[in-house]
C-alpha cells in the first residue's frame, strides 16, 4: 500500500529521482530524430519515409551504420517532435511513437489507437497497468563473452493477424501464434517484413539468424548475434499503403522482361546440348508458346567452374543462336559452391573470396564433391563470380542466370560455424541471398541491361530490388506440399517479393507414369499458370541413364518432364493453360509493371484489394492475380467440386460458365480436371 501512495506523491509532484527504483532516461533531438540515452544504450527513432520510422538501439560507442534491407534516408522527410521532462514523442503523418522516461516505447495510429507497443515488465514503469515486479525489458541486450550481443525485443501480443515474414513450408498464412526460424534453408526463406491487420507494416531489419514469436501474450524477436537493435515501422490505411511504402523504403523490382511473362520450360537435367535443343525444336513444330528454356546444373565441369563443358555443350554460341532464332530466352544455371579441385579454387583461397569456417575442416557442402560456398558479402568475390559468368555466359548472349542454393545449402546447418566477409555467419548470413542477386545485378547493370531478372531459390528483405525471382525450393511432389506453396507464394508478396514462383508439380518424388500423381500435376498446372512465373521444373522418375563418365556427367538426370512426358489428357490440358497464359500476357504486363513502379505484389490475398470485408482476412485458400482475377486452386485430390468466397463490393462473373455474382457469399463450383476456378471482377474479359 505504501508503494501505491508513493507513486499518486510522485504522480503529482514529479518528484520521481528520489526512487532508486525510478532511474530515468535522457531525451534529445538530433537531425530530426527523437534520442533517448540510458547508461550504455542509445536508442535513435527518425523518419524513414510517409507516414514512417526507423528504430535503433545499441550499446556500441557509435551506432553502427548498416542500412541493411533499407534504401538511403529520404531527403526533406521531417517529423513531429515534442519533448517533456518525462516523456517524448515524434510525429511522421499517420504514425506517432512515445517513449516513457524508462525508455518504453508505444506506436499509434493518427487516431490515437496503440499499434505496437513494447513488453516491459518492472517496478520502474511506474504508471503503467503493467507494472511489475518480473524486470523483463523490452529491449534485452546480452553481451556474449568475447563477441557483441544476443538481442531480444519483446512486443505486447495484442490480438491481430499477420501476413508476410516470407517463405515457410506449412498449410496456413495467418502466422499469429508461429513461431518462425530467422534463418534460411533449402524451401525456407526469411523475409522478415508483415502487415497487421492492426494497420501497420513491421521490418525487422537485422540479418542475424534467431526466431520470432507471435504469442498472443507477448512477440518476441531474437538475433543471436547483433550489434544493434533496427526497425521499421509504418502505419496505413490499407495494406496497399502499407506495402507500397516498404516498398519506397526497401526497393522495387526493376520491369519485367517479355520472357517473363510467357511459359518456361525446364526439368532436371538436359544432359547435352542437342537434348536441350531437340525439346526447345519439339514445342517450336507443335507450335506451343514457349519463352525460357533452361541449361540446369552440372553442366560445368566442376563446381566453382562458371562455364560449359564442352564435352557435353561443344557449340554454346550456336545453341543460343538457334534458341534466339526460335524467340526462345536460354536460362542457365549458377551455383556458388567451388571444389576443392576445380580450376578457380586456389585464386579464390588467396585472395579471401570464399566462405570461412569457425572450426573444422574448411568444407560447408559435400554434394559431388568438397566444396565452400563463395562469400557474396564480399564485392571483391561478386565481382569474380560475374566477371567469369560474363565472360564464358553472358557475353556468348545468356541474360537469364538461375542463381541456385542461394540459402546458401549447407550439408549440416551448423550457422554459427560459418564466417563472411561482412562477420559471422550467425550475426549477418540472411543477408547473402540478397547478395547473390546483387552480385548479378549490378554486373548485367553495368553491362547496360536495365530489365534485369535472375532466379534464386532464397531472398532477404531487399532483394527485389536486385531482381530476384524467387522459387519454393526442393518441395515435394504432393497435393499437400501444393498446398503449402500457395500459402508461402502470398506471404512472399506480402513481405514485398512480387516475383515468385514454383516448381510445377513439385520437385522430387514422382514418376511420369503414375496417373495418380497425374492429377496433382494438372492441378498444379493449372495454379502455376496464374503465378507471377509460369515455370516447369522437377525430379522425375525413373531416372534417365547416365550419358557421359567426367565432368558434370556423374551427376544423373531425371526423366523426361516436358508436358507431352504425362499422356494425351495431361498434354491439352496443359496446352489450354499455356495459350490462356498467353492470353492474359497484356494484363499480365500491366501487373508486372504496377510491381515495378509501386510494389504492388502480382498474387496478392483477397484482403489487399478488399480489407473492408472482414471475411477476406479469413480466406487463405484462394488469392487474386492481380486486382481483378480471383483464382481458387484445386488442392486435394478428387474433388468434384470447392466452395469459393467472392468478396463483398465486387460483382463476380464465373469465367467457365459466364454466370454472374453478388460479392460477400460463397458458392460452390464444379471442379472438372480442366479447370481451376477462376471469377472475374466487374465485368474483366477473360475467354477461355
Amino acid at each position: 500500500m505504501a508503494d501505491e501512495v508513493r507513486k499518486e506523491e510522485q504522480k503529482a509532484t514529479g518528484d520521481f529521482r528520489s526512487d532508486s527504483n525510478f532511474l530515468l532516461g535522457y531525451f534529445s533531438e538530433k537531425d530530426g530524430a527523437l534520442c533517448y540515452r540510458y547508461d550504455a544504450e542509445r536508442l535513435i527513432l527518425e523518419p524513414w519515409g510517409e507516414n514512417s520510422l526507423r528504430v535503433r538501439a545499441s550499446k556500441e560507442a557509435q551506432m553502427p551504420q548498416e542500412l541493411w534491407a533499407l534504401d538511403g534516408k529520404p531527403e526533406g522527410e521531417k517529423a513531429q517532435i515534442v519533448i517533456g521532462e518525462y516523456e517524448a514523442r515524434i510525429t511522421n503523418g499517420k504514425l506517432t511513437a512515445h517513449i516513457n522516461n524508462i525508455g518504453k516505447l508505444t506506436f499509434s495510429n493518427e487516431k490515437g489507437e496503440v499499434l505496437l507497443e513494447e513488453f516491459v515488465r518492472n517496478r520502474r514503469d511506474m504508471f503503467s497497468p503493467t507494472t511489475s515486479s518480473l524486470e523483463i525489458e523490452g529491449r534485452e541486450f546480452k553481451p556474449l563473452i568475447g563477441g557483441d550481443y544476443r538481442l531480444t525485443m519483446r512486443f505486447e501480443g495484442k490480438e491481430q493477424k499477420i501476413f508476410g515474414m516470407g517463405q515457410y513450408q506449412q498449410d496456413f498464412m495467418d502466422l499469429m501464434g508461429a513461431e518462425l526460424e530467422l534463418a534460411h534453408r533449402n524451401s525456407q526463406a526469411s523475409v522478415p517484413f508483415y502487415i497487421s491487420s492492426l494497420g501497420y507494416g513491421f521490418l525487422w531489419n537485422n540479418p542475424a539468424v534467431g526466431k520470432v514469436n507471435f504469442n498472443k501474450n507477448v512477440f518476441t524477436w531474437v538475433a543471436e548475434s547483433t550489434k544493434k537493435l533496427d526497425y521499421w515501422i509504418t502505419a496505413g490505411d490499407t495494406p496497399a499503403q502499407i506495402e507500397r511504402a516498404y516498398a519506397d523504403a526497401t526497393g522495387k523490382v526493376p520491369m519485367m522482361p517479355e520472357y517473363g511473362l510467357g511459359f518456361w520450360q525446364c526439368k532436371l537435367r538436359y544432359q547435352t546440348q542437342e537434348e536441350l535443343l531437340e525439346v526447345a525444336r519439339e514445342y517450336k513444330r507443335r507450335q506451343i508458346p514457349i519463352d525460357v528454356i533452361v541449361v540446369d546444373f552440372f553442366h560445368w565441369p566442376l563446381q566453382g567452374e562458371w562455364k560449359f563443358d564442352p564435352t557435353y555443350w561443344p557449340d554454346p554460341d550456336a545453341m543460343i543462336r538457334e534458341l534466339d532464332e526460335m524467340g526462345i530466352t536460354l536460362m542457365v544455371s549458377v551455383w556458388p559452391m567451388v571444389d576443392y579441385r576445380s580450376e578457380n579454387f586456389e585464386e579464390m583461397m588467396a585472395k579471401g573470396l570464399l566462405t570461412r569456417v569457425e572450426k573444422g575442416v574448411r568444407i560447408d557442402n559435400t554434394y559431388q564433391g568438397n566444396t565452400i560456398q563463395y562469400d557474396t558479402t564480399n564485392p571483391e568475390a561478386r565481382e569474380y563470380v560475374w566477371e567469369k559468368c560474363k565472360k564464358n555466359y553472358y557475353d556468348k548472349g545468356v541474360k537469364l542466370f538461375w542463381l541456385d542454393e542461394a540459402e546458401p545449402e549447407y550439408t549440416v546447418y551448423d550457422f554459427e560455424n560459418y564466417r563472411y566477409h561482412l562477420g559471422p555467419n550467425v550475426q549477418i548470413g540472411n543477408v547473402y541471398p540478397a547478395m547473390y542477386a546483387k552480385g548479378f545485378f549490378d554486373g548485367m547493370k553495368a553491362a547496360g541491361e536495365d530489365k534485369i531478372v535472375n532466379l534464386l531459390r532464397c531472398a532477404w528483405a531487399g532483394s527485389q530490388k536486385y531482381g530476384a525471382l524467387v522459387w519454393s525450393g526442393d518441395i515435394h511432389s504432393t497435393f499437400a506440399s501444393l498446398r503449402n506453396q500457395l500459402c508461402a507464394g502470398l506471404n512472399m508478396a506480402i513481405a514485398g517479393i512480387p516475383w515468385w514462383t514454383t516448381d510445377i508439380g513439385g520437385f522430387f518424388g514422382a514418376n511420369i507414369y503414375d496417373e495418380e500423381y497425374h492429377e496433382c500435376f494438372v492441378r498444379w498446372f493449372e495454379y502455376g499458370a496464374f503465378c507471377p512465373v509460369m515455370r516447369l521444373h522437377g525430379y522425375r522418375m525413373p531416372y534417365q541413364p547416365q550419358y557421359g563418365t567426367t565432368g558434370g556427367a556423374t551427376c544423373v538426370s531425371g526423366a523426361p518432364n516436358e508436358i507431352w512426358s504425362y499422356g494425351d489428357t495431361v498434354y491439352e490440358i496443359c496446352k489450354k493453360y499455356i495459350d490462356l497464359r498467353e492470353q492474359m500476357r497484356p494484363y499480365t504486363r500491366s501487373l508486372m509493371e504496377a510491381a515495378h513502379e509501386t510494389g504492388d505484389p502480382v498474387m496478392r490475398p483477397l484482403f489487399y484489394e478488399f480489407p473492408e470485408d472482414g471475411k477476406t482476412w479469413e480466406v487463405e485458400n484462394e488469392y487474386l492475380y492481380g486486382p481483378d482475377i480471383l483464382v481458387a486452386p484445386v488442392l486435394y485430390a478428387g474433388m468434384e467440386s470447392r466452395e469459393v468466397y467472392l468478396p463483398e463490393g465486387a460483382e463476380w462473373t464465373n469465367v467457365w460458365t459466364k454466370e454472374k455474382f453478388a460479392g460477400g457469399q460463397t458458392v460452390t463450383v464444379r471442379t472438372p480436371l480442366e479447370e481451376i476456378p477462376l471469377f472475374t471482377r466487374n465485368g474483366f474479359a477473360l475467354e477461355v
